[in-house]
């Protein structure tokens, strides 16, 4: 972990959605120097799910030895924003950081976007991030050393990163372009910069985004707290970078990386937006032992042959659909209930179904014979990759390997199943 030097100590930071997840993680980082802290959140009583307050944040910061401000700001709504600025100048005489970390995500398609999804997403992303650095800015100009940082991602244009969930990206590189404009806007004045992680950190959203046993795959949100840390305590001459936060601790000197993993030894699932980190992680995943899956497929394929009619489908892919029908019991059937269809490409390919939703269960080649809950799009090759353990189905969904309509509940429903199948694949 990165050491605190105490220079944040007396600074006043403005936080969005800092009740949980990233940005609490910073406002604690911050608070161990003995910063103030405002918790500009949205989040007064307990939610059902989610874990925090506004005002259990608050607690916490001061119990870290700093000082708290807990103000409820959605920031879809200016005149919150604007209250929790005057508020915060009022109670400690003004305001050297902001950091824009509220956001909201939907990872779906532009004909599956409700448009109040569509909404939310512009709302927070976008429009509350350049609101609440516009309210902020005035301040921050005479701050003792001003910065603003937005945890978004560098703009990488590749459409593999628009082609899934065409406007959640629009919202996130909004952010990203708030960034763009303000550090040459405010240059010598004010510094902005943006915070992306390398690889996935597990928060309640990637809870709910990834199922259980996700964390494993993820890193804790300290490791982008150690980051924005040594961002905020440069001078704001450093302006107008897309950080990375592994990328930026290493040049700190931080060598070992384990300690900001969930299950040090578990592989990472990248983040998105990051084509070469994802490159390279699926490289790695696949190359091993190659050779010898090819082999499998090969024999796997010449099982199937010799146990099916002709015009039967053979191949990889059916023989792993063979084994989930053997393995479908009552107990996955009444605990999914959610019909499947893949549309897969090349050898094998072609349109298949589980069916975990009528009683008994089953699968096939063809359309199912009730209407599909969920429609999984990818290669014949991924797809047994993926039944094999050997490409988790969230990594291939990251980098655009596996495309999703429909229940991203159900579809999360069958990564459970199939992390218990892979034993028999």
């Amino acid at each position: 972990m990165l050491p605190n030097t105490g220079k944040l100590a007396g600074c006043t930071l403005f936080i969005t959605g800092a009740s949980r997840g990233i940005g609490k993680a910073i406002a604690l980082k911050a608070a161990k120097d003995g910063a103030n802290i405002v918790i500009a959140a949205k989040t007064a009583e307990p939610h059902p799910t989610l874990p925090g307050t506004i005002y259990t944040a608050a607690e916490e910061i001061e119990a870290a030895g700093g000082k708290a401000l807990p103000c409820i700001v959605n920031v879809r709504e200016e005149q919150q924003i604007i209250n929790a600025v005057e508020k915060a100048v009022k109670t400690f005489g003004g305001i050297d950081i902001l950091v824009n970390n509220a956001s909201a995500i939907s990872l779906t398609g532009t004909l599956e976007t409700a448009t109040k999804k569509v909404n939310l997403m512009m709302d927070v992303n976008v429009r509350g991030t350049y609101l609440t650095s516009k309210a902020c800015l005035p301040h921050l100009r005479k701050g003792k050393n001003p910065h603003i940082l937005n945890l978004s991602p560098p703009m990488n244009l590749n459409p593999m990163w628009f082609k899934n969930h065409c406007a959640y990206t629009i919202s996130k590189y909004g952010m990203s372009m708030c960034v763009l404009g303000m550090a040459e806007e405010f240059r010598g004045e004010v510094a902005v910069n943006a915070l992306w992680p390398k690889t996935a950190i597990y928060t309640a959203a990637m809870d709910m985004l990834g199922g259980a046993g996700i964390e494993k795959q993820c890193r804790k949100t300290d490791i982008l707290a150690d980051a924005a840390y040594c961002i905020l305590t440069k001078p704001k001459t450093f302006t107008g970078n897309f950080i990375i936060d592994e990328v930026l601790l290493r040049e700190e000197g931080v060598k070992d990386f384990d300690i900001y993993a969930i299950a040090p030894g578990h592989s990472l699932i990248p983040d998105f937006f990051l084509d070469a980190e994802i490159d390279t992680s699926a490289m790695k995943k696949e190359s091993y032992g190659a050779a010898p899956e090819e082999k499998q497929e090969r024999s796997h394929g010449a099982t199937v042959k010799t146990e099916s009619a002709a015009a039967k489908p053979s191949g990889p892919v059916a023989e792993t659909f063979r084994v989930i029908h053997g393995a479908i019991t009552e107990e996955y059937v009444r605990n999914t209930q959610g019909v499947f269809q893949f549309e897969l490409s090349g050898d094998g390919g072609g349109t298949w179904y589980i069916d975990l939703k009528t009683k008994g269960g089953s699968t096939g080649f063809g359309k199912p014979p009730v209407t599909a809950d969920v429609i999984m799009s990818m290669s014949s090759a991924d797809f047994v990759k993926m039944f094999k353990g050997k490409l988790k189905p969230t990594l291939a969904f990251m980098s655009g390997k596996l495309r999703i309509k429909g229940n991203m509940a159900l579809a999360i429903k069958l990564e459970k199943m199939l992390s218990q199948l892979n034993s028999k694949l």
